[in-house]
């Protein structure tokens, strides 16, 4: 099927031979499961649910407290990217928002906002009709922004912000299966695509299971916890948190006021599931090829794991000369970036106090430069989704 655009703000939907719709009903087939399935991807780029309907395909509306959403550093974030009249940014992580309703406070800005998750986009459509056309949301991976910002006929943007990590709304839905405090299926998908926790649980050696939870978890306690994960699904299938954390529990101690026992290991296979450190890699080289110059990129990271690759990134794409006098000469590609962030940006004391959530938060910033994008690396070479579901 070809694809649609979808227009944003109030203006309706056209068909193919473009006449008016007043509700997007036919158009995603919301009586009919098989066609909302089939309109769910078309290419790399994720179909474009931008108006809001009476009923929305496996999403809900936007409630007051998600309108009310502050991003964690938000403030500081759109700062350093400097909205201005007629710029366009991408909102690599749209969540709840935040970030995008505040670079639309801007006049004559547009935001292209991006998230992998169908309940953030339908929750946006609240946001698009307020935008009055300023704002176009697309159910993507925030690898493919270089794809998405295609698709909008946008050859370069004047910033992009990411938010990296799982959001405090997909915490909070116990049906999301993130958290371990909130009885739920095993599930820990961002989006609705790709094997489960559970699925991950039940199929992968325990090799496997030891590499996903020490390398993405930092669990020092990883190959009991693998073993204890497989002699347990021996006896009856883990399918909730509750199993899985109750599993956990008796391989890994804490002491009064330290975190859940479980903690690392939800987080090493929550990281593992969505493949978010792949992701983040991707979507940075992506962010890079998209900037013009002068463009700037802001990302907050809640995790030691997903700040060190942005820190790495920047420093690698922001040297400029250097090298031992003592070794050959070794030409060395112009800086793309122009570090903005010495040191990472932290949330005050005031704003940790409203949000715990926020402590572990970092910002850090870069300003795109004239020259080339360097030439993407290769990904690290930790377990991937294919390989541990396939055996090998």
């Amino acid at each position: 099927m070809a694809a649609q655009q979808i227009p944003s703000g109030k203006q309706g939907l056209r068909d193919g031979a473009g006449n008016s719709q007043r509700a997007s009903q036919r158009f995603f087939g919301r009586n009919d499961p098989a066609k909302r399935r089939d309109l769910r991807r078309n290419g790399p780029v994720g179909v474009q649910f931008l108006y809001r309907t009476l009923e929305y395909a496996e999403g809900r509306r936007m409630t007051p407290a998600a309108s009310r959403h502050i991003s964690v550093l938000g403030r500081e974030a759109v700062e350093m990217l400097i909205p201005r009249d007629g710029g366009i940014y991408v909102d690599a992580t749209f969540g709840a928002g935040g970030y995008s309703r505040m670079i639309l406070e801007t006049a004559g800005t547009r935001v292209i906002g991006i998230d992998r998750d169908r309940s953030a986009i339908t929750g946006g459509f609240d946001l698009v009709d307020q935008a009055d056309g300023r704002l176009t949301l697309v159910e993507d991976r925030f690898s493919n922004l270089a794809e998405v910002c295609a698709a909008q006929g946008v050859d370069a943007v004047d910033g992009v912000v990411m938010d990296v990590g799982v959001s405090s709304m997909q915490l909070d839905q116990a049906e999301r299966g993130f958290s371990f405090r909130l009885g739920g299926p095993l599930d820990m998908r961002m989006g609705h695509d790709g094997p489960t926790a559970a699925d991950v649980v039940a199929k992968a050696s325990e090799a496997d299971l030891a590499n996903i939870i020490y390398i993405f978890g930092e669990e020092r306690h990883s190959r009991g916890v693998a073993r204890a994960i497989v002699a347990a699904r021996k006896e009856a299938p883990i399918t909730t948190t509750k199993a899985l954390a109750d599993i956990v529990g008796k391989v890994v101690r804490s002491k009064p006021n330290e975190i859940h026992p479980a903690t690392r290991t939800f987080q090493g296979l929550r990281i593992f599931v969505n493949a978010e450190l792949d992701e983040l890699h991707l979507a940075l080289s992506a962010a890079e090829r998209v900037l013009k110059p002068g463009g700037r990129l802001v990302v907050v990271s809640f995790h030691s794991l997903e700040d060190r690759i942005v820190k790495d990134f920047l420093n690698q794409r922001g040297k400029s000369g250097g090298g031992s006098r003592h070794l050959p000469e070794v030409a060395q590609a112009v800086p793309s970036f122009q570090i903005l962030t010495k040191r990472p940006v932290t949330p005050g004391e005031a704003e940790v106090s409203a949000n715990p959530r926020a402590r572990s938060a970092k910002l850090r910033a870069a300003e795109r430069t004239a020259a080339p994008a360097h030439t993407a690396g290769e990904l690290p070479a930790w377990p991937t989704i294919d390989s541990v579901m396939r055996g090998g």
